[in-house]
C-alpha cells in the first residue's frame, strides 16, 4: 500500500511517500501563504506534481496525516469522515499552532481527492494510557472539567516507535524504561510494559526539558511576576516558546553549535549544556521510579541519535543509578539502534533512531485495511 505521509503546518507542508520500508518521495513545501504557494491547496497542487514523478503509473492508496492533538478522546489512529474533521477542529483550543494546519491539511486532501482514505494519526495517544495521579494538575477540578487542563503529553508517535524498537533490541516482549526524545523538541517519557505511565510535557508542549527556544519547567509565579512588570500574553508565549531554552541561555537553538561553542571555551554555551542535561537527568532519576526500575535508558530524535557529547552530559549525572558509557560507542555514528554503555552498566543505554513517518505509514496501512472488506 502506497502511503502519503502529511505534516501540515502553518505555513509549511512535510510529505513523504512510502511503500513500506521503502520511501518513494519526500519533500518540504515553504511560504504557504506567499505568492507563490498562496495556500494549502496549492502547496498539495505541487506535493502531486513531485509525487506524480516519482511514482510514474503507480497512484497513492491512501494518506495518513500527523495531528499533533487528540485530546481525551483518540486514544488511536482514527479514519477520517467529517465527523472526525470536525471533532479536530474543537480541539484547537488546546494546540493553536498546530491542530488547526492539520485540519487545513485534511481539507485541502478531501477537496483535491474526495475518495482518498485518510487516517489520523494523534501525537498524544500513545500517552492516554497515563494514569490519574500522572496526568492530573493540583488546580481545582473545574478547570479540568470546564477547559480540559491536565497533561495529556506529546511525541507519542515517536516514543510509541522506539519503545517497540527498543523492545526488539533488547530481546524482549514489551519495554520498560525512560525514552528521552530529543530534537528542537524534546520530551522524556516514562514506559513500563510498553505502555507510557508518565511524561515530561504536559498541558501544552512547552512544559519539561529545556528544548531549543522552549522553556520547559519555570515557576509560574515568574509569569505573573512579568504581567505585573507589563509584558503582555503574546510577549510571554513568545518569550517561552521562541526565545528561551537553548536559545535564552546560549544565543542560538543548534546544539552543534552550542557544543563547539562550549569545547572552544564558550561559558554561556557550556551552562546551555549543563542546565540542560542536569534537567534531564533529573527526569531520568524520577521516571527509572516510575516504572519500577527501568529496563534501559534510550536516547532517540535529532540531538538524541546525534549528539554524544550531549548524551555523555546526561549519563554522567546518572552515576547513582549505576549507568556507564561505553565512550567508543557512544562516540559512533550509525543509523542503527545499538548499545553505547558498558557491560558494567546497571543497566544498558541505548540510541534508537526514531522514525515518526514510517510509525505514520504503518498506522494508515493498518487502519484503512481493517475498514475495507475482506475480498
Amino acid at each position: 500500500m502506497i502511503i502519503l505521509v502529511i505534516n501540515s503546518g502553518s505555513s509549511s507542508l512535510k510529505y513523504q511517500v512510502r511503500d513500506g520500508d521503502d520511501v518513494l518521495a519526500e519533500g518540504l513545501v515553504e511560504r504557504i501563504g506567499e505568492a507563490e504557494v498562496p495556500d494549502h491547496a496549492a502547496a498539495l497542487d505541487r506535493v502531486d506534481g513531485e509525487v506524480s514523478a516519482a511514482l510514474g503509473d503507480r497512484g497513492i492508496d491512501a494518506v495518513g496525516h500527523r495531528v499533533v492533538h487528540g485530546g481525551e478522546r483518540f486514544s488511536e489512529p482514527v479514519l477520517i469522515d467529517n465527523e472526525i474533521t470536525r471533532a479536530i477542529e474543537r480541539l484547537n483550543p488546546l494546540a493553536p499552532l498546530h491542530n488547526p494546519a492539520a485540519v487545513t491539511g485534511i481539507r485541502a486532501i478531501t477537496d483535491k481527492w474526495p475518495d482518498m482514505p485518510q487516517v489520523a494519526v494523534f501525537d498524544t495517544a500513545f500517552h492516554r494510557t497515563l494514569p490519574e495521579h500522572a496526568w492530573r494538575y493540583a488546580v481545582p477540578d473545574e478547570l479540568y472539567r470546564k477547559f480540559g487542563i491536565r497533561r495529556y503529553g506529546f511525541h507519542g508517535t515517536s516514543h510509541a516507535f522506539v519503545a517497540r524498537g527498543a523492545a526488539e533490541l533488547l530481546g524482549a516482549d514489551t519495554f520498560t524504561g525512560v525514552i528521552a526524545h530529543l530534537g528542537n523538541g524534546a520530551s522524556v517519557t516514562a514506559v513500563r510494559d510498553g505502555e507510557s505511565v508518565d511524561t515530561s510535557m504536559g498541558f501544552t508542549p512547552l512544559e519539561g526539558l529545556v528544548m531549543g527556544t522552549r522553556s520547559g519547567d519555570i515557576d509560574p509565579s515568574i509569569l505573573l511576576f512579568l504581567l505585573r512588570e507589563g509584558y503582555t500574553e503574546q510577549d510571554l508565549d513568545t518569550l517561552l516558546n521562541r526565545n528561551s531554552g537553548l536559545k535564552g541561555l546560549a544565543g542560538t537553538n543548534d546544539m552543534r553549535s552550542v557544543t563547539e561553542a562550549a569545547d572552544a571555551g564558550d561559558h554561556r554555551a557550556q551552562r546551555a549544556i549543563d542546565v540542560a542535561s542536569y534537567r534531564l537527568a533529573k527526569y531520568v532519576g524520577g521516571y527509572h521510579v516510575a516504572v519500577g526500575g527501568a529496563q534501559a535508558l534510550v536516547f532517540t530524535a535529532g540531538i538524541g541519535e546525534n549528539a554524544a557529547a550531549f548524551r555523555t552530559a546526561v549519563v554522567g549525572k546518572l552515576g547513582a543509578l549505576g549507568l556507564e558509557l561505553d565512550e567508543a560507542r557512544n562516540g559512533e555514528r550509525s543509523r542503527e539502534a545499538r548499545i553505547i554503555s558498558t557491560e558494567a552498566s546497571a543497566f544498558p543505554v541505548l540510541v534508537v533512531p526514531t522514525d515518526e513517518e514510517a510509525a505514520i505509514a504503518e498506522a494508515t496501512a493498518a487502519v484503512v485495511g481493517a475498514s475495507q472488506p475482506a475480498a
